[in-house]
């Protein structure tokens, strides 16, 4: 028997990403997002209110990034959710990053977040606060390559959201094969 909760913002797993800017003055920021995806080949969607600073900065600057919070910077990932950078602007210090300017978008990449995917804004609706963005390129620290240059999730260790319990989880084991494991059934 199922138990029904009615309309909630609940799947699994949700990412937790975190979204990087330069404001109108070159001061970076990072805010914390898990309601995001990919929702084309070169396109990413995220859902921000128009109301965070980091949204103002991807209007005024055109770009951003998104990295991929992991277990290891599950403090700073968070931090940089529950503080406001418009109360806080050098809130980005007490997380200890380090930040390059990528070099294919107008934002930021964090180091210590070794996975990002760079995107240029293609749309923001305020009402719906649906934010596109065009994915230029997917960066990733060696450190996180397996031994066939390929981003290895295990060595990535990338947090999701739990918005029923509020925590956050890493991803578990490998289960299966995507587009093989079906084939059994044909």
């Amino acid at each position: 028997m199922r138990k029904n909760f009615g309309a909630k913002p609940w799947t699994y797993p949700q990412p937790v990403f975190i979204l990087a800017t330069y404001d109108e003055n070159g001061i970076p920021d990072a805010m914390n997002a898990a309601w995001g995806g990919i929702s084309d080949d070169k396109e990413l969607t995220m859902c921000i209110s128009a109301s965070h600073k980091t949204t103002a900065n991807i209007l005024a600057r055109k770009a951003f990034t998104v990295s991929m919070a992991t277990a290891e910077q599950v403090v700073a990932c968070d931090y940089v959710g529950i503080e406001s950078g418009k109360r806080v602007p050098d809130k980005l210090e007490k997380t200890g990053w380090h930040l390059t300017r990528s070099e294919f978008v107008d934002a930021p990449l964090v180091e210590e977040l070794p996975m990002a995917v760079e995107c240029r804004l293609v749309s923001y609706d305020p009402e719906s606060c649906r934010l596109v963005g065009e994915i230029v390129n997917v960066s990733a620290d060696e450190s996180v390559l397996d031994a066939d240059g390929k981003i290895d999730p295990d060595k990535l260790q990338p947090i999701t959201f739990d918005p029923i319990h509020n925590v956050y989880r890493t991803l578990g084991q490998a289960v299966g094969h995507a587009f093989q494991d079906g084939a059994k059934l044909k």
